[in-house]
Order: structure tokens, then C-alpha cells, then sequence
């Protein structure tokens, strides 16, 4: 007569397959996770982009040279709203904004002299990472 119940082999290979199923699960759960993060960072830095485009649409076309810093680069740390408030929530991320003539006929060539058209760049960095970067140009008239 044959007893009911499961072999202690049978039962090895179901603990190991929930196992396996279980570990799977962790790794998913951590690879949600770090995108989850990275598209926080990522959403946060298209913000800040957008507060320093928004500034500079509301400047005088003279006004942009305030951007300007001794090295080329002017550099928020904590960033900086539209209304140019410092923006202390986000003190880990910094926009760094170049302002650069550009030729009327190449917007692509950088020029040394006022040609009535510049290149706005805004790099978001956190903690010494490069998140986003975006570019648009400015005419004078």
C-alpha cells in the first residue's frame, strides 16, 4: 500500500523553485526602484532647466550677460527659480548656465562680438553627475 504525501525530493525541488521565484522578486523590487530614483532625478533636473528658460525669456535681451561667470559659467548651487529665488529643497543639484554669441548665418559657430544671437546652456549636475543638459538660442530682435 502506497502512502499519501509528497517525497522529501519532491518537496526540495518546490523550496527551491519558490526560492528561486522569491529572488527574482528582490531583484525586480531593487530594479524598480533605481528607475524610479533616476526618473526623479530626472523630472527634477527638466524643472530646474525650465525655470532658468523661463528667466531668461522674461530678461532683456542685454540682460543675458548676467549669466556670464568669470569662467564662462555661471553655476547655482542651491538652484535657482524663474524669480531667481534660491531654491534650498534642491541644494544637492546644480545649474550650471553659459550664455555664448553665436554667428546670425551658423547658430552653431561661436562668435566673439554681439551678432544679435546667443546660445543659452543649462547642464543640471547632482553631486558631481551630469543629470540633463538642454540648449535654445536668443535673438536680439
Amino acid at each position: 500500500m502506497k502512502k499519501a504525501g509528497f517525497s522529501l525530493i519532491e518537496v526540495l525541488v518546490a523550496i527551491i523553485l519558490v526560492g528561486i521565484a522569491i529572488a527574482a522578486l528582490v531583484a525586480a523590487g531593487n530594479s524598480f526602484t533605481r528607475a524610479n530614483a533616476a526618473g526623479a532625478e530626472l523630472a527634477t533636473a527638466e524643472f530646474l532647466i525650465e525655470q532658468i528658460r523661463e528667466l531668461t525669456a522674461t530678461l532683456l535681451y542685454d540682460e543675458l550677460d548676467d549669466f556670464v561667470g568669470a569662467d564662462g559659467v555661471e553655476s547655482f548651487c542651491p538652484p535657482i527659480d524663474a524669480d531667481r529665488t534660491v531654491l534650498n529643497d534642491f541644494a544637492a543639484f546644480t545649474q550650471q548656465v553659459t550664455v555664448k554669441n553665436v554667428s546670425g548665418s551658423d547658430l552653431e559657430q561661436v562668435v566673439g562680438y554681439d551678432s544679435g544671437f546667443v546660445r543659452v546652456s543649462v547642464e543640471v549636475i547632482l553631486n558631481s553627475r551630469p543629470i540633463s543638459s538642454v540648449s535654445w538660442i536668443r535673438a536680439k530682435y
